[in-house]
């Protein structure tokens, strides 16, 4: 495990598990201990299923290929299954990989995983970068194409954060896929009309599940907790303007996902048609970068 600490936060990583940054914690000026990101007792890390804690990197895609197929309307290839016996590949590769360690100090360290064999084409190389400076996290993932063809490729990074009965949530976008009946997949896509459901800060709980795939999004996210005294506020490059947000009912987090891409994307037309994978020739990147910082309420 690497530690990292500036001024009022500390942040704890693992990257021989997916590269995951398990803990995030900020010491507000009350002197109280606020965690950033859902870091329960006495749950650990794994690769052996998706974590419901931490941020960790989506990579060569974010969230889900169904049925374990890549189809970008050019190529079509099929996946490993990871999806915990469903059928699907989820997340892509790297939250399941050992990440190498390339530098480290008090504050920043950058770690690397690297595909160079497996069942399909996709071979690459990427980078995460995590920083802290008394202000905030930042993580910055650069992904370059390392086979021999060009691949649809996607970034993304997976937060879990913290949330209680009266925690709103505050972001504005344009537009949304349309879900069908079977598990996310994408039917089409609808503009939001003001900004979509919270962008005058709505109570995020609603008693049942949250599932959006936004499209359009503005790159800044809001979330307040008054009982906690703590806001969070997440910022993402245009690179990463598809963030999905997702909460299972009564849960004690949210989801706010950015990502290059829809939901779906990898394998529905739909979503294809809404928010594609980038297609990157041998030897071309793809990056973006978010930003985590708290603040008093």
């Amino acid at each position: 495990m690497l530690e990292l600490k500036a001024g009022p936060l500390s942040a704890r990583i693992h990257p021989e598990i997916g590269g995951i940054i398990a803990g995030l914690e900020w010491q507000g000026p009350d002197g109280r201990l606020h965690p950033l990101l859902r870091a329960p007792p006495g749950l650990a890390p794994s690769t052996a299923a998706p974590n419901k804690m931490g941020s960790w990197a989506m990579v060569p895609f974010a969230n889900c290929a169904f049925d374990r197929i890549v189809d970008d309307g050019d190529r079509r290839f099929t996946l490993p299954d990871n999806a915990l016996d469903g059928g699907h590949c989820i997340h892509g590769f790297g939250w399941q990989s050992d990440w190498v360690l390339l530098g480290h100090t008090a504050s920043h360290t950058v770690l690397e995983h690297r595909r160079e064999a497996g069942p399909d084409p996709y071979r690459y190389r990427v980078t995460q970068e995590i920083a802290l400076d008394e202000a905030g996290l930042t993580v910055k993932l650069v992904l370059t194409n390392e086979a021999d063809q060009a691949l649809p490729y996607g970034l993304g990074h997976h937060p879990w954060f913290p949330a209680a009965p009266d925690t709103r949530l505050r972001m504005a976008a344009r537009g949304a896929l349309l879900f069908g009946d079977e598990g996310y997949r994408a039917t089409g896509a609808c503009q939001l009309g003001d900004g979509g459901p919270y962008a005058e800060g709505a109570v995020f709980a609603t008693g049942g599940e949250v599932a959006w795939s936004f499209l359009g999004w503005d790159g800044t996210a809001r979330i307040e907790t008054p009982s906690t005294g703590l806001a969070i506020v997440l910022t993402a490059s245009e690179s990463l303007r598809c963030p999905v947000v997702w909460a299972p009912p009564g849960a004690d987090f949210l989801c706010v996902e950015p990502q290059s891409h829809a939901i779906g994307s990898p394998s529905e037309r739909a979503a294809r048609e809404a928010a594609p994978l980038k297609r990157l020739a041998p030897g071309e990147t793809l990056e973006g970068w978010l930003r985590i910082v708290p603040e008093a309420l």
